[in-house]
């Protein structure tokens, strides 16, 4: 129960085993899933028959879920030690107290929701409480992972302040930092999504979509969030948007959970487009670009050499195509492939996603993948590996990559690579095979086997799988056709005002594009999106 070398319980290869959906897997006790640990809350002393709760001492109650075999009674039980952390699932000392909570009934999704009252040892305060489950034949479980546990309340999260105000500024980017804060105990980790969402303002036009999850390390108790604002030319009223939080781990809401952001106009009436001739404003246009595709302000030295390429130029024609490649280099710039074409391409390698990847799927972790990273600045290689770690460990533990159809514990192996593979396929030749060679596919399944239900084994194949030269090359046009609808225009391609709604202008770009193999100048695909009047319009009249 505590104090182990390796795990105390142990049923797959060395180390902890993840859960399957519906436990449908064999072996050691039929690797029986263990539950998960989720909150806990204050609660009015209650008598447990297993453990009575002495009088005045203070109470919470322990929140749960299980899932595995369908329609099952299982017997969940309990240990609480005094440690402030656990390794490998494990309590490093002799736990203070235990018990059981037997009638654990899983409904016909596997599903099981419990909770079990819990009272603190005398003079204890905190510690963790983990637990196994065990099903009506005796087959008991790993254990669960540790959750901090403290006698006073769970902490709140929520903003400082419920209303934040931002002034457009001429010639510069602006943005507004929206501070979080976590009152109360705040020793263990917790996390908290947001997301912003249009009140009169849009965010196709008057600031950037901004969506994610704050996580907060014990001990850490503020986080902030940015929101960068489009300095438009229209003269405007003020106008507000909204930033949300929800779904919190270790943490209540507080309040306020919303905050109203109100943005003031630097223009009392319309003014000249600034990305229309013959008011084209390069600065203007530079600036938007390191929005819409790196989703961070321009750094001087870039800012400076990109509005160059531009205005450097002493004719018309020059300009014009100076724009379209000043532009276009964004999205095959190193830092753009290395973040936002890397996740479009874990979508496809997982999901065969394609042009269905929805912009509000895609943004959050584009926004995770590059924080920080300012390719050519000191520091900028190692923070892009440790996201893209971050970003591929997180992607295989989400619920939908764990679904029966796509990757449950149950794969092998080499299901799992072979499953990966087939979605590499050549858009252009869909009879084309994967593009691991069997080289490169049979490394994968053997780095793989050592645990195929490892995460962080599945994460390394999933990303080896992604970072594939030939899988790039096949989906290169597919993305930057896509990438001009999230970028440019804000929205998916089968999106209002999209005529149709079904894709119709997607498919003709990369018609065009495919036709000129690639060469987006010659398709004039760039060019008649960035002087689109759905584009021009996010900026001015």
């Amino acid at each position: 129960i505590f104090a182990n070398t390796v795990l105390g319980i142990d049923l797959g290869v060395a180390g902890i085993t993840a859960n399957d959906v519906l436990d449908t897997d064999t072996g050691a006790n039929f690797q029986q899933n263990f539950p998960v640990l989720t909150s806990f809350g204050s609660a009015a002393p209650v008598d447990s028959p297993d453990k009575p709760i002495d009088p005045g001492i203070e109470a919470i109650t322990v929140n749960a879920t299980l899932n595995s075999t369908p329609n099952t009674v299982f017997t969940v039980h309990w240990y609480f030690s005094s440690d402030a952390q656990c390794t490998t699932n494990q309590q490093g000392s002799r736990p203070l107290a235990i018990g059981k909570v037997p009638g654990v009934t899983t409904d016909n999704n596997g599903n099981a929701v419990f909770n079990f009252p819990f009272d603190f040892p005398a003079a204890i305060t905190n510690g963790i409480i983990n637990c196994t489950a065990t099903d009506p034949n005796g087959n008991t479980s790993e254990f669960s992972a540790c959750l901090p546990v403290t006698s006073g309340p769970p902490g709140n999260v929520q903003f400082s302040s419920a209303t934040a105000s931002v002034s457009e500024t001429l010639d510069a980017t602006t943005k507004v930092d929206l501070t979080v804060t976590r009152s109360g105990d705040a020793s263990a980790a917790a996390t908290v999504n947001y997301a912003t969402s249009d009140g009169t303002a849009s965010e196709r036009s008057d600031y950037l979509a901004a969506v994610g999850t704050l996580r907060f390390d014990p001990g850490q108790t503020s986080k902030t969030i940015s929101v960068f604002i489009v300095d438009d030319r229209l003269g405007e009223v003020a106008e507000t948007f909204s930033v949300t939080l929800s779904n919190p781990t270790g943490l209540l809401l507080g309040s306020p959970a919303s905050a109203q952001i109100t943005i003031n106009s630097n223009e009392s009436v319309n003014g000249a487009n600034p990305v229309r001739d013959p008011n084209f404003s390069s600065d203007f246009f530079v600036r938007i670009q390191y929005l819409d595709f790196f989703n961070r302000a321009a750094d001087t030295g870039g800012l400076n050499f990109w509005k160059n390429q531009i205005d450097e130029c002493t004719t018309q024609t020059c300009r014009e195509l100076r724009r379209v490649n000043v532009s276009a280099a964004f999205f095959v710039s190193i830092e753009f492939q290395e973040t936002g074409y890397l996740v479009y391409k874990a979508y496809q390698a997982a999901y065969n996603s394609g042009e269905f990847l929805k912009l509000r799927d895609f943004l959050p972790d584009l926004q995770e993948i590059g924080r920080g990273v300012v390719i050519g600045q000191p520091g900028a290689d190692a923070q892009l590996e440790a996201n893209k770690q971050k970003f591929f460990l997180d992607f295989v533990q989400r619920a939908k990559f764990a679904e029966p159809a796509n990757y449950p514990n149950t794969l092998t192996a080499a299901q799992f690579v072979d499953k990966l593979n087939a979605n590499t396929f050549d858009p252009r030749n869909t009879g084309s095979g994967g593009a691991l060679t069997q080289s490169q596919r049979d490394q994968l399944v053997a780095q793989l086997s050592v645990n195929p239900t490892s995460p962080t084994l599945r994460a390394q194949a999933l990303r080896s799988v992604s970072e594939n030269g030939l899988f790039s090359t096949r989906q290169f046009n597919k993305a930057f056709v896509l990438m001009q609808y999230f970028g440019y225009l804000r929205r998916n391609p089968n999106d209002p005002p999209e005529f149709g709604l079904d894709f119709g202008g997607y498919n003709f770009w990369l018609g065009k594009l495919n036709q000129f193999n690639g060469n987006f100048i010659a398709a004039e695909m760039v060019k008649a999106f960035i002087t689109s009047s759905e584009y021009e319009q996010r900026f001015g009249p």
